[in-house]
């Protein structure tokens, strides 16, 4: 009867958000070029959204970050608002959002195709995707990434920070989130207010558990991303595994 209870209390308070910038509570200022795989999802030179380099030519992200006008994928940065050297500047050719995605939670996983590939350097580099059948244990800690707002203020960071966050078992998730979370194609995490994580949103931006991205920011709880009460939400990459690469090989975006 308790647990019925819990359901509904947060059902009548819950407020879910997939916000649409970069956002790191606390945390740490990455070391420069330290994750030459981030990207930063841009419209009219304004990230939006964050992202990862999955292949000279592929960037892989959240469906729900999907613009209606031209954007285009900034990799090799560090201090998105500055000219760096580093960084390649690249149009988005085309979107390849879930068949499934709904435009609400489920499926919310994105491949975008580069107008041209990237030039790979020390700068620009892409990450390698975990096996389709790799099990993430609970309480292993992984790391997450994103530029923009950031502190108590939540005042926009122009450089990239990271944070730790804990991976949480799927059925406290379900617990919590209810009908919101598909432990099929999710995964969640725990985290302190102390050392922060996502927030409105780091959305599109990595999950990365033993050094391969696990997880594509996804939603957070919109009143408050660092009530440590509410895990914060990824979809879960290894279960897209398929998908992925029928689109990479220009099989069409069929599931």
């Amino acid at each position: 009867m308790m647990h019925a209870c819990c359901l509904v209390f947060v059902f009548q308070l819950l407020s879910i958000s997939a916000a649409m910038e970069s956002s790191i509570v606390g945390g740490r200022v990455a070391k420069p070029h330290s994750r030459p795989y981030m990207a930063s999802l841009q419209v009219h030179g304004s990230h939006t959204c964050g992202g990862i380099l999955i292949r000279e030519d592929f960037v892989l992200t959240a469906a729900h970050c999907k613009k209606d006008e031209q954007m285009t994928v900034v990799l090799g940065a560090h201090n998105i608002i500055k000219e760096e050297k580093s960084q390649q500047r690249i149009k988005v050719l085309k979107y390849h959002p879930h068949p499934t995605f709904n435009g609400k939670y489920d499926n919310d996983i994105m491949l975008l195709e580069l107008e041209k590939n990237a030039t790979l350097n020390k700068y620009v580099k892409p990450i390698g995707l975990p096996k389709k059948d790799g099990k993430i244990p609970a309480n292993i800690q992984c790391a997450v990434a994103g530029w923009g707002l950031t502190g108590d203020t939540r005042h926009r960071s122009p450089v990239l920070r990271e944070a730790t966050e804990m991976m949480q078992s799927s059925f406290e998730c379900k617990i919590i989130w209810g009908e919101y979370f598909n432990a099929d194609h999710m995964i969640c995490t725990t985290f302190t207010k102390k050392k922060g994580g996502i927030c409105q949103g780091d959305s599109g931006g990595p999950l990365i558990c033993n050094t391969k991205p696990q997880g594509i920011t996804a939603f957070t709880f919109t009143d408050d991303c660092n009530d440590p009460r509410y895990p914060h939400v990824f979809t879960k990459v290894h279960t897209f595994l398929p998908w992925i690469k029928k689109v990479m090989q220009g099989l069409g975006d069929a599931e």
